[in-house]
């Protein structure tokens, strides 16, 4: 931690910019810390806040656009990609579009401050097709919202960060190792319920070659539509004939489905 704040003082700017960047790509290097340890600096006069702000705003801006970019050139499948190096990715793209449908552009206020949808937010805006300004508008001010709360933390809370720091000091190496193994369990969690899921869902799965011998065949299958509608406008092809259902319209619709045929369901 001393060689955090070390750095952090040393090189200002320019590490917040560094920090942000990779971590807004999807590279897992949390740049909170480093901004909370900018704020600690802040109020001791070692940096100035409004540099530090707008080397994350820069930063932000630059990653978010990028994925802005290839959500804009190469629609759905992006997210797709994104979402395999997550640690939920059976969720992953599901979340993001259920958090998206529910807030709109306002989601990008809080994007920054839920795990995971801050890098496939951008992407997935541009795929809808999201102009260009209001996502860059929305986007700004959710980064500097994300980025004001880490230094307004560490500017507020200086003494008690200095403390907290002392502690970990004191602990060595053993702080490094406490933290690596809370990390490492998490990961471990996250595999095993991955695990299950694709266990429970081993015997019920159907390959894309299996459904087009079951539309080819006498006993036609009931194609079922369950994406979002954020998905549907992303990539608005469909299987034909296939019945679109919103969770929200599950209750009202389950009376349409037969009893006497196969029942398929697909979404992202």
């Amino acid at each position: 931690m001393q060689h955090l704040i070390s750095y952090v003082s040393r090189y200002g700017p320019w590490l917040i910019f560094a920090n942000v960047f990779v971590e807004q790509l999807g590279i897992p290097l949390p740049s909170l810390p480093t901004l909370i340890v900018a704020g600690a600096l802040a109020a001791r006069g070692e940096l100035s806040a409004p540099a530090v702000l707008l080397a994350a705003l820069t930063a932000a801006l630059l990653a978010d656009s990028i994925g802005y970019a290839l959500g804009r050139r190469h629609g759905h499948r992006i997210l797709r990609i994104l979402c395999r190096i997550s640690l939920s990715p059976d969720s992953c793209v599901r979340q993001t579009e259920g958090i998206f449908a529910r807030w709109g552009m306002g989601s990008l206020l809080v994007s920054k401050f839920i795990p995971g949808f801050s890098t496939v937010a951008p992407p997935l805006a541009g795929a809808i097709a999201v102009q260009r300004r209001t996502f860059l508008a929305y986007d700004a001010l959710g980064i500097l919202l994300w980025a004001g709360s880490g230094v307004g933390l560490g500017f507020v809370f200086h003494r008690a960060i200095e403390r907290v720091i002392g502690v970990l000091e004191t602990l060595g190496t053993s702080s490094l190792v406490l933290l690596g193994g809370a990390l490492f369990l998490f990961v471990l969690v996250k595999w095993w319920e991955r695990r299950r899921f694709h266990l429970a869902l081993r015997m019920a799965r159907i390959t894309v070659e299996e459904l087009r011998d079951l539309i080819g065949g006498e006993a036609k299958p009931f194609i079922v539509d369950v994406r979002t509608e954020i998905a549907r406008r992303a990539d608005p092809r469909r299987i034909p004939g296939a019945m679109i259902v919103e969770l929200s319209e599950v209750d009202r619709k389950l009376t349409l489905v037969p009893r006497d045929r196969e029942i398929v369901l697909y979404c992202t």
